[in-house]
């Protein structure tokens, strides 16, 4: 195949075939290593959630519930500094050294952690692993949506997000086995849950070894002769399979210089001064998705023990169903965001979750719901709600320029945390003792209403990527413009 890449010396400028070679490829095994080795991120973050859940380390260490509470948001804590910190060294140093460095970190994090002889040991790598997850969600994002081609980008993203709850089952699943006493003593399922995620992670890192660096990000960053070097690669792993490749038109190439180390301000100023909108947008989403998700996640056992006398070792047999409404949800929703688009979608997904929620409240008030009922509102809600929270992060992923796209999905995903941290504690306290349901049903609303208004503000704000090279959406810093 022709050279897709051509350096004009005098300019240092650098005009490339290798978006539109990347986007034109059908669907391969290779796209298959991309998903199934960069995807297992959202699947151990699941894990992990739900491993600490319930807390089978607490009775060792003698934690009240105070302290269970403080290493979950120790973990989440992680979580924000190391997708700030890896986000940032993602789009300096490329997304494959830091989905290689953020998984290892995970594995030492969570492995470590099961070996713990003290509660403070414990905390200290819970942090640990956090900072490995949290990273994973910058530079992972990035890569997926670099590599993946266009046509089918927006369902692939929003796929591998919703895998989250494919995760939280398995650690659900796997409480039920290791946190039952006569089958391991009780000072050793919970260290042997703790080894789930690391299993997964050690037969995972082998495949991503064998995962290119973004061609985008090298195209952007001066290694124009590697980019086109590693889509020839890829290419070739294309054809092997028996697909025939069309040569790509020039017309569609672009023209880009070098970047390295973009200030501060620079980002500061494309958020709030080139993409105002986009930012409220991206924030929107983000913010709601979470809150919503944390009021309902930490807070549903409570709801299940205050409000309908489910005993407590049973509230868990109540997540498997609905881990599976919010997996299932992204899996049939997501071709929808690709085919009618994604500002129509995020505005369908996220407005049906609020309903379905105020219809749910309505009924809790009333108290003629069950804890079964109660559980089928939370899956119909969260149907839907999965598929609009997984678009959050495809939605902040696409709407920003390459050379920062990992950092404003650091930024945001570190805000959205903050808020959704709030979540818990708030619901908390509207449960109570579980006398009165008014602040409840008050609280449901709020959720409802705050759903509603992000769907709103994406179907107002939004863009059209559907479809779309990422060039196309947003045109990257280093592209150079011709008069």
């Amino acid at each position: 195949m022709s050279s897709s890449v051509e350096t004009h010396r005098s300019t240092g400028a650098t005009r490339s075939l290798v978006p539109a070679r990347m986007d034109r490829l059908p669907w391969t095994r290779f796209h298959w290593s991309v998903v199934i080795g960069l995807g297992v991120s959202w699947i151990l973050d699941g894990l992990e959630i739900q491993i600490v859940a319930n807390a089978g380390f607490a009775s060792e260490f003698h934690m009240n519930a105070a302290q269970v509470g403080w290493l979950g948001t120790t973990y989440l804590v992680g979580q924000v500094v190391g997708s700030l910190v890896f986000g940032r060294l993602a789009d300096r140093l490329g997304r494959k050294k830091l989905f290689i460095l953020t998984l290892l970190i995970y594995l030492l994090g969570s492995g470590i952690a099961g070996l713990a002889p003290a509660v403070w040991f414990l905390f200290v790598f819970r942090f640990v692993a956090g900072l490995g997850i949290g990273g994973e969600y910058a530079a992972i994002n990035s890569a997926i949506d670099e590599l993946i081609p266009s046509k089918y980008r927006g369902h692939v993203d929003i796929a591998i997000n919703g895998t989250y709850w494919g995760g939280a089952a398995l650690g659900a699943a796997a409480n039920v086995l290791l946190l039952n006493t006569s089958n391991f003593d009780v000072n050793i399922g919970w260290r042997i849950g703790f080894f789930i995620g690391p299993v997964l992670g050690l037969a995972i890192i082998f495949l991503r070894r064998s995962i290119p660096e973004s061609p985008r990000w090298l195209m952007t960053h001066g290694r124009e002769q590697e980019a086109e070097q590693t889509v020839d690669e890829i290419e070739r792993r294309v054809t092997a399979d028996g697909h025939t490749l069309d040569e790509v038109p020039d017309d569609r190439a672009i023209e880009v210089t070098a970047t390295d180390r973009i200030p501060f301000a620079t980002i500061m100023h494309v958020l709030f001064r080139t993409y105002p909108r986009r930012t409220l947008v991206g924030a929107t989403m983000m913010i709601t998705q979470s809150f919503l998700y944390n009021a309902i996640f930490f807070t549903y056992a409570l709801v299940l023990e205050n409000f309908y006398s489910v005993p407590v070792a049973t509230t868990a047999l109540y997540f498997f169903p609905f881990a599976i409404g919010n997996l299932a949800g992204p899996l049939v929703l997501g071709r929808l965001f690709d085919s009618w688009g994604r500002r129509k979608m995020i505005f369908l997904t996220y407005g049906l979750a609020g309903a379905v929620l105020a219809v749910s409240a309505a009924m809790f008030s009333a108290g003629v719901l069950t804890a079964t009922t109660q559980t089928i509102f939370w899956c119909v809600a969260f149907f839907f709600a999965s598929a609009g929270a997984s678009s959050a992060y495809l939605t902040v992923s696409e709407i920003f320029p390459l050379e920062v796209r990992s950092q404003a999905i650091s930024y945001f995903f570190s805000i959205a945390q903050i808020f959704g941290a709030s979540a818990p504690f708030t619901y908390g306290l509207l449960i109570g003792d579980g006398h009165s349901r008014g602040p409840l049903t008050a609280g449901y609303y709020l959720g409802a209403g705050i759903m509603i208004v992000g769907g709103v503000v994406a179907l107002i704000f939004g863009v059209n990527a559907e479809r779309q090279s990422l060039e196309s959406v947003t045109e990257p810093l280093s592209v150079v413009k011709r008069d």
